[in-house]
C-alpha cells in the first residue's frame, strides 16, 4: 500500500478528529447556538453516511469475503461482521455515563452557573464529556481511516460526515468548562484535543491491521465500519438533529447529505 495513500488517509481521520475544536471555537466566540443549522448539518452527516454504509461500503465488504469464502460463508460472514461492529460501538456507548455522554444536548445559552459548586460540577463535567468524546471517537477514527485507506475518494465525505458530527461534540465539551474556568482558551483547548482520539484510532489499527491487510481483513473490517456507522447514525446523529430543531429539518437535511453522497458517487464511478 502506498506511503502517498495512508498518509491522506490519515490526515482525513485527523481532520475529521479535531473538527471538535471547531465546535469549542463556534460555543465560544458565539452568544446564540445555531439549533437549525446543526438539525440540518447533523441529519445531512447521518445521510451521507448511512447512504455510504449500505450503498458502497456493505457491498465492498461482501464482494471482498464472497471472493475469499464463496457466496455462502462470504454473505455470512459479511452480515455477521456488520453486526459485530455495531456490537462494538453499542458497547462502548453503554459504558459512558448517560451524564458524561457527549451527545447529551448542550447550547451555549444553558449554563451559566455562579456558584462554586455549580462550577466544580461544570468542570467536572465537561472533563468527562472530553474523556467521553474521545472513548467514542476512537472506533470512527478507524472507521474513518479504513474507509479512506481502501477508497481515497470515499474517505474524503465520509471524513466531512464525521467531522460535521464531531461539532456538538466540541461544544459539549467546551461550554462548561468555559463557564466553570472563565478561560475561553482553555475550554477550546481541551475540545480541541478531545478529537486527537481519532487520528489515534487510525494510527493504532493501522499498526495492528497493517500486517494482516488482504481481502479477507479488509473485507471483515469494511463490514464493520458499515455497521459502527449505521449505529453512529441511527443513535447518535439523528436523535440529535431531531433534539436540536423540528423534526422535519433533520429530515430534510437526511435526504440532503444522501442525493449529494449519491451524486458523488455517480461522478466518479
Amino acid at each position: 500500500m502506498e506511503l502517498k495513500t495512508v498518509l491522506f488517509a490519515f490526515a482525513l481521520t485527523l481532520f475529521a478528529g479535531l473538527a471538535t475544536g471547531i465546535g469549542g471555537a463556534l460555543s465560544l466566540l458565539t452568544k446564540k447556538t445555531n439549533t437549525k443549522f446543526l438539525s440540518m448539518a447533523l441529519g445531512f452527516s447521518a445521510g451521507v453516511m448511512l447512504y455510504v454504509s449500505f450503498v458502497e461500503i456493505f457491498p465492498k465488504a461482501q464482494e471482498a469475503l464472497t471472493a475469499e469464502l464463496g457466496n455462502t460463508y462470504g454473505a455470512w460472514a459479511t452480515v455477521g461482521a456488520f453486526f459485530l461492529g455495531i456490537f462494538l460501538i453499542a458497547v462502548i456507548d453503554k459504558l459512558v455515563p448517560s451524564t458524561e455522554n457527549p451527545h447529551e444536548i448542550h447550547t451555549v445559552e444553558e449554563m451559566d452557573g455562579k456558584s462554586e459548586s455549580h462550577k466544580t460540577n461544570l468542570m467536572r463535567m465537561g472533563l468527562f464529556t472530553a474523556l467521553a468524546v474521545g472513548i467514542h471517537n476512537f472506533p470512527e477514527g478507524l472507521a474513518t481511516f479504513i474507509a479512506a485507506l481502501s477508497d481515497p475518494q470515499l474517505g474524503i465525505p465520509i471524513a466531512a460526515a464525521i467531522a460535521i458530527h464531531n461539532i456538538p461534540e466540541g461544544i459539549a465539551v467546551a461550554v462548561p468548562v468555559f463557564y466553570a474556568t472563565g478561560s475561553r482558551k482553555k475550554a477550546f483547548k481541551l475540545s480541541f484535543l478531545s478529537g486527537l482520539s481519532e487520528p489515534i484510532g487510525a494510527l493504532v489499527g493501522y499498526l495492528f491491521l497493517f500486517r494482516f491487510f488482504n481481502d479477507l481483513t479488509l473485507g471483515i473490517v469494511f463490514a464493520a465500519v458499515a455497521g459502527i456507522m449505521v449505529y453512529i447514525s441511527l443513535d447518535e446523529l439523528l436523535p440529535s438533529a431531531r433534539e436540536y430543531g423540528e423534526p422535519h429539518l433533520s429530515i430534510y437535511g437526511l435526504v440532503a447529505g444522501m442525493a449529494v453522497m449519491a451524486i458523488s458517487l455517480l461522478l466518479f464511478m
